[in-house]
């Protein structure tokens, strides 16, 4: 019984985190006992090599299903990439078509504004299921929804090409400033994923956020994206939106129950 668990619990937690990782790792148990092995080496091998497929797979079957993927095997050339290889690991990076053209043509229009500027995608979707949650995220399970890193520069004002704070991307806050607008002071929800991580902060570098560029891609954004893309919401926090003077309608609090958003662009077409 506790045998039936353990495993019961990874495939759980292998679903949640990649989507496709759970049923990789029962054809694993199945494949081991075929081959009557119980080595754990051998078994650990049998998972990343189906899982390896599994992934490989899903580039070339999610568009049948609506989703195409982001590519983390960003050239020299391309001004679009994904934050961190672990993205695609995880079977993060899928969108809807039209998603994947607005972010190629907002990097498009980035790097003939400010020239050679990359533009960084963070969280997408999973390849498969209307519906399937991107944890912790309380809104990306359709495809239409995608992240965007902030553009920095350093304490001396110089631009940090293609750099974040985070490894990841998220959890390095532009922390507001004393009497900035906060929609959620006072609060105290306990089912929340607005996490401040007050731990986190002192390790990520002291870069700053570059407003000139970050406030042109959201400009593209309420404009073209609107326009060419039909782009229906954009999330930042109320100070950063004040501090980058914008108004648009489209660019709105997502709430105190979802994630932060000083540390990232969200965007969703309709």
């Amino acid at each position: 019984m506790l045998r039936f668990t353990l495993h019961a619990l990874i495939v759980i937690i292998l679903t949640l985190l990649t989507q496709i990782g759970g049923i990789a790792y029962l054809l694993a148990l199945a494949a081991a006992r075929a081959i009557g092995t119980r080595r754990v080496p051998a078994r650990l091998a049998l998972f990343l090599l189906l899982y390896a497929g599994a992934t490989l797979a899903a580039n070339f079957t999610a568009p049948m299903f609506g989703r195409v993927p982001l590519s983390c095997l960003a050239g020299a050339t391309d001004r679009l990439v994904v934050r961190s290889p672990l993205y695609c690991a995880l079977n993060r990076n899928y969108v809807t078509p039209g998603v994947r053209d607005l972010a190629q043509a907002l990097a498009a229009h980035m790097d003939q504004a400010f020239p050679g500027t990359i533009t960084v995608a963070l969280d997408a979707n999973f390849p498969f299921i209307r519906g399937f949650p991107l944890l912790p995220h309380l809104s990306h399970a359709d495809g239409k929804k995608l992240d965007f890193a902030f553009y920095y520069k350093n304490a001396d004002g110089n631009f940090l090409n293609g750099t974040t704070r985070s490894p990841i991307g998220y959890f390095a806050f532009e922390e507001p400033a004393p009497g900035d607008e906060l929609p959620c002071a006072g609060r105290n929800d306990w089912l929340t994923t607005r996490w401040d991580f007050d731990a986190l902060q002192p390790l990520f570098p002291a870069y700053r956020l570059e407003e000139h560029r970050t406030a042109a891609a959201i400009a593209w954004l309420t404009t073209e994206g609107v326009a060419r893309f039909h782009l229906q919401k954009i999330f930042i926090e109320p100070h950063l939106k004040n501090d980058l003077g914008v108004t648009d309608a489209h660019v709105r609090f997502q709430g105190c129950r979802a994630a932060r958003h000083d540390d990232h662009i969200h965007i969703q077409v309709e």
